[in-house]
C-alpha cells in the first residue's frame, strides 16, 4: 500500500488517537505492520542502545485476553493514577464528552481490533521503584520508537491509540504473551487497524504561548 499523500507537517498534526474510526472488519496486512516496524527501529535511542521489542498480537484468543485485562484495568485498577493537575474549564466539557464516548467505544470493541501491538523495553530489573533518572532512561527509547511506529501507521491509512490500562495487570498480560516479566517491561497497548476514512484534522490544542517558557519558567 502506497503511503498517503501528505506533507510532513500534515502527518505530524493529523496523527490522532483513533478509537471509533478503527475498521474492525478489515484485516491488516502483515507487510504493512512490518513496514511500520522497519521505520520504528530507526527512531533515536537513549544511551545509544536498542533495548526494546514489539509484540504484535493477531491471534483472536490472545487479543480477547488482552482486551479483558484492558477493561479490568479501567474498572478495577490495582493502583491509583494521580490526576494531571491541568486547569479544566467549562469549555473543555464538549471535548471531554467526545473523549468519553470514544473511549467507551474502544472499551466495548478492543477485542475486535485486528492487531494489538505491545511495545516493550528490556531491563536488568523491574523499574517500578527506580529513580526519576532511571525511569527516564528506561522509557527514553521505547516512546520515540512507538511514536515513530504510530506515524508510519498513519501514513499508510492505519489508526492507532496509546493505551495503558492493561498495565495494571501487566504480569497477567506477560503470561498471555510469553513475555519474561522480570526482565521485560511493557510500555503500552496499541490497537492497530485501517481507519474508516483518512481525513483526520489537527486536534484542538492550546497555543504555544501557554506552554512555551523561554529561558525561565
Amino acid at each position: 500500500m502506497a503511503p498517503l499523500a501528505m506533507t510532513t507537517d500534515e502527518l505530524l498534526t493529523t496523527t490522532r488517537a483513533v478509537r471509533k474510526r478503527l475498521d474492525l472488519s478489515r484485516p491488516v496486512e502483515r507487510e504493512l505492520v512490518e513496514e511500520c516496524l522497519a521505520l520504528a527501529v530507526q527512531a533515536p535511542t537513549g544511551r545509544n542502545r536498542q533495548r526494546w521489542d514489539f509484540v504484535v498480537v493477531t491471534d483472536p484468543a490472545r487479543r480477547a485476553a488482552l482486551a479483558d485485562l484492558y477493561r479490568l484495568g479501567l474498572v478495577r485498577p490495582r493502583q491509583q493514577v494521580a490526576g494531571t493537575g491541568l486547569d479544566r474549564t467549562a469549555e473543555d466539557w464538549p471535548g471531554r464528552l467526545r473523549m468519553a464516548e470514544s473511549a467507551r467505544h474502544l472499551f466495548d470493541h478492543l477485542h475486535e481490533v485486528p492487531v494489538l501491538v505491545v511495545p516493550c523495553v528490556r531491563v536488568e530489573g523491574r523499574h517500578e521503584t527506580a529513580s526519576h533518572v532511571g525511569q527516564a532512561n528506561a522509557w527514553g527509547s521505547i516512546v520515540p520508537a512507538t511514536w515513530q511506529f504510530m506515524l508510519a501507521a498513519r501514513s499508510r491509512g492505519l489508526g492507532t491509540a496509546w493505551t495503558t490500562p492493561h498495565l495494571h495487570y501487566e504480569r497477567e498480560a506477560a503470561e498471555v504473551l510469553g513475555i519474561p516479566y522480570e526482565t521485560v517491561m511493557q510500555a503500552a497497548l496499541i490497537p492497530l487497524a485501517h481507519t474508516i476514512g483518512t481525513d483526520f484534522r489537527p486536534g484542538p490544542r492550546v497555543g504555544t504561548d501557554r506552554i512555551a517558557h523561554w529561558d525561565t519558567w
